[in-house]
């Protein structure tokens, strides 16, 4: 999730007295001054932020050519304070909303400031503010604000005949629009990567899970029958050694078979497995905004059938959440299939579908095939692998039959 670390910190008072509790639990530098440089100079983003404020030189020369002195020096002082606030905006990300909708309050005060000094050459600082939006608050109230704020300073700009501002106005808007979609994607990846990192933690623990059940299941019974049959063998020893001989000849074949299946089980540590996949696809996704819908429980499959299934849960997720643009996900697995549907863009007809085609050959290799469904308009997709049915008990029984 947002490279937002989870760690928290307190800060301490007169006395070792504790500050109340902050907004948020994650943010690591105190809300002072010196915490915001601090946070500005961690983000990496101040040092680009600074050349823009350049052209607050066209605010600060004309200055010098105003009759007052008192009034030439409240428009340096204004402009270098709003070059101040401007500078250290990127550090407002490290803290909760209610930091940034202030440090707003923050920039229109000093814009409402400017109006009397400078009169209508405020709209010359639109990209200014829209930038300002666009950085401390949320991305969703943010695009909110924006638009409506480039058409009023284009509509005074068209009425005090100030048409450069509407030039600035426009440009502004789509810095504003970059610098926005920028920010979301940055988010989005830091906190895929956080749930990665959670799901590879939580993947361990589910292995040693599974693997001590499986360890128990398959022990367990074996050496229960193990040790019946050998107390049975003894027994018959000395009035039936023809079945004390059979009793011990299947302790023998029972110790193979546990032997095979500890090795089995141990080994599957490193397999791609459906229920492990289905358990990273719902961490995933709902870190990515999509609604993730899946089973909540899985049919009993064989060793090959839940790693291929796997294998079509994990490239079907991964083409979700880089690709759809999608607002839900659904996964389906039974005995034979598994398929992975959306609700986004769809499959364009001229992108590359390298991670589709290496999955179609590998369901080919398990016996099966692999059915993509995308019109790339808009009606999402749906990816489904198709085995053929897998061989019933009864079955086999009727065979023998």
């Amino acid at each position: 999730m947002a490279r937002t670390r989870l760690t928290g910190f307190a800060r301490h008072g007169p006395a070792g007295a504790t500050a109340p509790p902050i907004e948020r639990c994650d943010e690591k530098h105190p809300r002072t001054l010196r915490g915001l440089h601090r946070a500005a100079i961690d983000s990496g983003a101040m040092f680009y932020t600074a050349p823009s404020l350049l052209f607050m030189l066209f605010v600060i020369i004309p200055a010098f050519d105003q009759p007052s002195v008192l009034h030439a020096a409240a428009i340096i002082a204004l402009a270098l304070a709003f070059s101040a606030v401007f500078l250290y905006l990127p550090g407002v990300k490290a803290y909760g909303p209610s930091v940034g909708y202030a440090y707003i309050g923050v920039v229109w005060a000093l814009i409402a400031l400017f109006v009397p000094a400078i009169g209508v050459n405020v709209l010359y600082m639109v990209m200014f503010v829209q930038i300002a939006h666009t950085i401390a608050l949320p991305w969703r109230t943010a695009r909110v604000v924006i638009l409506p704020l480039t058409l009023a300073v284009c509509l005074v700009a068209v009425l005090t005949g100030e048409y450069i501002a509407i030039i600035l106005a426009l440009v502004g808007l789509m810095i504003s629009l970059g610098v926005g979609y920028g920010i979301e994607r940055e988010i989005l990846t830091e906190r895929l990567a956080q749930a990665e990192q959670r799901n590879a933690v939580l993947a361990v623990a589910a292995e040693r899970e599974r693997i001590g059940r499986d360890l128990h299941d398959i022990l367990g019974h074996s050496l229960t029958t193990i040790t019946v049959s050998s107390q049975l063998a003894q027994r018959l020893l000395a009035s039936d050694p023809e079945a004390a001989h059979a009793q011990m000849a299947e302790v023998e074949r029972i110790s193979r078979q546990s032997l095979a299946d500890v090795r089995a089980t141990v080994s599957g540590m490193q397999e791609v497995r459906a229920a492990t996949e289905i358990a990273s696809a719902r961490s995933v996704l709902t870190a990515a905004g999509i609604e993730a819908d899946v089973p909540a429980a899985l049919p009993e499959l064989d060793d090959e059938r839940a790693e291929l299934f796997g294998y079509v849960i994990r490239e079907g997720v991964t083409n979700v959440v880089r690709h759809s643009r999608a607002t839900r996900c659904t996964i389906r697995v039974d005995e034979d299939s598994a398929s992975v549907a959306d609700d986004g863009v769809g499959i364009p007809s001229d992108r590359a579908r390298s991670g589709l085609d290496g999955l179609a050959r590998r369901v080919e290799e398990g016996g099966g095939e692999l059915e993509v469904i995308s019109d790339g308009e808009g009606a999402g997709t749906v990816i489904t692998a198709r085995l053929a049915p897998a061989r019933r008990p009864l079955d086999e029984g009727a065979h023998h039959a």
